[in-house]
């Protein structure tokens, strides 16, 4: 029988042969997507001992001596949204993947976090083991590359850098372009929007286009022999294209270019397969909310009432 803990330093030794083989990582953090995906179990359990600067936070699932699973957890940009960003399952085993979810849920409670969120792989083995665990799929989205610096063409995009009074002018355009069932899970509100900005594992730039004193395109973008980006944009003048040529003029001394798009983003799944993007993966989005949102009682005179039959 497993039992889940927190790692102890007497596990150096266990986890030298456990990583005798190298493990796949089933949770998809952001900034490790398209990249070497693979999880290093040693490396999140040192990053444990040093979780007062990393913010991590590791359990791994023991029998007797032999460690057969391991999870970690990290807080997004406020402590308040948690997300998994390792999980290995050695044997394959729903009980140890249960586990395993059971003592983190317990353990970011504690942090007084309100939301977990993890991507897996469409059809990820770990996946009904997640649904028990409460875990509740709401989201789809598939992961694109080009392989190549993309060829950027002139554009009239009039992007400009973001500033800090934007902050609300981007959750109303993400408020508009997000279907409500993602909304309600991602950013109901913008404080829970704000804690739920994943990590890009780098620095990143935002550029906006604001038509008639309405942001209308958001692009995120990381430079780099990788670079990434993200687009929202809601009913503008320019054509996708015109939007991605404007964001490729950012990109073009990357040598290739990744992209992640939401399964509600039609439109943009389509312009990248026509400008060369190839699709890498596909994940679902699970979210776990920990703590119940207050409802506040809407006052109503007795003319307003509804009589119920």
């Amino acid at each position: 029988m497993s039992s889940p803990r927190r790692p102890l330093p007497t596990d150096l030794v266990a986890l030298v042969s456990f990583d005798g083989r190298v493990h796949p990582n089933e949770a998809k953090p952001l900034d490790r997507l398209g990249l070497d995906e693979r999880a290093h179990a040693l490396e999140s359990t040192i990053e444990q001992w040093f979780s007062f600067a990393t913010g991590k936070h590791t359990w791994v699932s023991v029998r007797g001596a032999t460690i057969r699973g391991l999870i970690s957890a990290r807080p997004r940009a406020k402590r308040s949204a948690w997300e998994v960003d390792a999980l290995i399952d050695v044997d394959e085993d729903e009980e140890v993947a249960l586990s395993l979810f059971s003592r983190m849920i317990s353990g970011i409670t504690k942090q007084r976090g309100e939301r977990i969120f993890l991507r897996l792989d469409v059809g990820s083995h770990v996946s009904e083991a997640a649904r028990k665990a409460g875990f509740f799929p709401y989201a789809k989205e598939a992961l694109y590359r080009l392989n190549s610096a993309p060829s950027s063409q002139p554009t009239e995009v009039p992007f400009r850098p973001r500033d800090k009074s934007d902050l609300i002018g981007m959750f109303q355009l993400y408020s508009h372009c997000v279907p409500a069932n993602v909304r309600a899970i991602e950013g109901p509100t913008f404080r829970e929007w704000l804690a739920a900005q994943e990590s890009w594992g780098g620095s990143t730039k935002d550029l906006l286009v604001e038509e008639d004193g309405i942001i209308s395109v958001w692009l995120r973008l990381m430079t780099g022999h990788t670079g990434r980006f993200s687009l929202i944009a809601q009913s503008t003048r320019f054509s996708t294209e015109e939007v991605l040529q404007g964001a490729f003029s950012h990109l073009n001394a990357s040598r290739q270019v990744l992209c992640l798009v939401p399964e509600y983003n039609g439109a943009w799944t389509a312009s990248l397969e026509r400008l060369g993007f190839d699709r890498l993966a596909s994940y679902t989005c699970y979210a776990q909310r920990l703590v119940k949102p207050v409802e506040e009682l809407a006052k109503e005179t007795a003319g307003q009432a509804i009589p119920v039959s």
